[in-house]
């Protein structure tokens, strides 16, 4: 027998681990010839991250927008502990327990009406993925009722969006703007739209929908879905469009037969100032995607929610089954932990709360609008953004947001900002000026 090597959990961070990690780790959108800098974390309260020097920093990212309620959150840590106690994981095919049932049973709850039938995943592009093979299965299996040849097999998006990095999901991400154009080749080719031009408070503009119109018109028979963010594209621009626009799409595919999937991912639980960003528009997709959020950040969860009408017609007809089932498919502690988040959400008064930090957001990124290298500051609830006219240099502008006590992580042009929902007022300030200071710092030097 091999001997049993003991590994020994470090309680601190060296500067060998740091080089180690260099040079075997893979960090998310990096490059293993020239790795970006590294800063090692060791622990995590409230709004702030700890580093292993013993900075702290105010966190303006709630760890990629999903720690909604801070770190370390007792009622969370409780709900782990608890549900780790009694099974930390089940398989979900042929067995169910309290957690998942509860956490569908509050998700269809909260949801916009008529989405009822509730798949848990694992992972927000993993729900794309889902609600993408849900449309087209939906069109193989009323067709096959029907008796007719199922025609409807692409998707329909709109420019700027970003909906995951698995296969299907880069399918409907932008490809030229997007960060997946090298596999062009090898993805299915769908419709794309332009992006909306018709800002969120911005007077509407009957023809910023007018190729979208068209793409209706001339392809409908071939489009299975329209998939979009709503309101708010995220990771592909941080852009911010007007509710009409959204309510025009849903009337769209009602009139020529077409599912609209909702990613909201993103802006699910409050994040753009309503409960769900489809709220703004007053509108329920067919189809609606969640994540990110769901857990508060404590772990990795995603539901995709849909109809009784298309989970019905796809369990009657072809296939009957739906051919689809991660491993950790309703993972009971991501769900135990998911119902803690919702319920602490449910009973906030997160309207108001996301109304105060659309408010601090809005006063202390207002400054930055004086400077001659940004192109626009935007606010939309608990989402700051500010644009610049040209690329940010990425490693020079994150060491100085740390030298500022704050974590900002920019892309390409935009510096944005989407905090922990229990961010103070006093701390927004600070890490809206912070990020005023360091765009400052970049401007002058």
């Amino acid at each position: 027998m091999r001997p049993h090597n003991r590994v020994t959990l470090m309680t601190s961070i060296t500067t060998t681990d740091l080089s180690f990690d260099q040079q075997h780790i893979w960090h998310p959108y990096s490059s293993m010839i020239n790795p970006p800098s590294m800063y090692p974390v060791v622990s995590a309260e409230g709004v702030r991250i700890k580093l292993e020097d013993g900075r702290e920093l105010i966190d303006g990212m709630a760890s990629w927008w999903s720690v909604i309620h801070g770190y370390n959150h007792p009622e969370l840590n409780q709900a782990a502990h608890e549900q780790i106690d009694k099974m930390s994981h089940v398989m979900f095919g042929g067995i169910t327990h309290q957690p998942a049932i509860e956490l569908a049973k509050q998700l269809v709850e909260m949801t916009p009406a008529n989405l009822d039938k509730v798949f848990l995943a694992d992972s927000g592009s993993v729900a794309v993925e889902v609600a993408i093979k849900m449309a087209i299965q939906y069109w193989h299996a009323r067709r096959a009722n029907e008796g007719k040849t199922n025609t409807k097999h692409k998707l329909l998006t709109i420019r700027n969006g970003y909906h995951g990095d698995t296969f299907g999901a880069m399918s409907v991400c932008d490809p030229i703007n997007g960060m997946h154009e090298i596999f062009t080749e090898v993805l299915p080719k769908h419709f794309f739209a332009p992006a909306p031009q018709t800002g969120f408070d911005q007077q509407w503009d009957e023809a910023d929908c007018s190729e979208l119109k068209r793409l209706f018109a001339e392809h409908h028979q071939e489009i299975a879905a329209l998939i979009l963010e709503p309101i708010v594209q995220g990771a592909g621009g941080m852009r911010f469009y007007s509710p009409e626009y959204l309510k025009t799409a849903r009337q769209l595919c009602d009139e020529y037969d077409v599912l609209l999937i909702a990613d909201e991912i993103a802006t699910g639980f409050a994040r753009s100032g309503a409960l769900f960003a489809c709220d703004h528009a007053g509108i329920s997709p067919d189809i609606m995607c969640l994540g990110k959020a769901i857990t508060g950040g404590y772990m990795t969860l995603a539901a995709t929610l849909t109809s009784s009408h298309i989970g019905e017609t796809i369990s009657s007809g072809g296939a009957g089954c739906f051919m689809h089932g991660p491993t950790f498919m309703g993972n009971p502690l991501a769900c135990a932990v998911a119902n803690t988040s919702l319920k602490l959400l449910r009973e906030s008064d997160w309207k108001a709360n996301t109304q105060r930090i659309q408010q601090q957001l809005e006063a202390g990124l207002s400054p930055c609008r004086e400077l001659n290298s940004v192109a626009q500051v935007r606010c939309l609830g608990a989402i700051g953004v500010v644009e610049m006219k040209q690329p940010v240099d990425a490693r020079r502008i994150q060491q100085a947001f740390v030298d500022a006590g704050v974590w900002v992580r920019p892309f390409g042009k935009l510096v944005y900002v989407m905090p922990p929902y229990i961010m103070s007022n006093e701390d927004l300030a600070i890490l809206t000026g912070a990020m005023h200071q360091v765009l400052v710092k970049m401007e002058n030097s």
